[in-house]
């Protein structure tokens, strides 16, 4: 039976954004001068050039017993 109320609860692109983030600050204020642009770009995963760095996605860290299907 269709359940239009059954959705996920996880946004998987809003958690990798939060996550980049909270790394950031946490390095941000553990740091006694402002963070080089090699660090910051290491933590944002970006490579030299600017271009993102494959990364292993949030919701393939979620055992797929505990994903929610719309």
């Amino acid at each position: 039976m269709y359940d239009q109320l059954n959705v996920p609860l996880e946004d998987v692109e809003l958690l990798n954004e939060v996550e980049l983030t909270t790394n950031l600050i946490i390095a941000a204020s553990e740091a006694d001068h402002p963070l080089p642009q090699a660090v910051i770009d290491r933590l944002l995963g970006v490579d030299e050039s600017g271009r993102p760095k494959p990364q292993p996605r949030l919701l393939e860290a979620i055992p797929p017993q505990n994903r929610h299907s719309a």
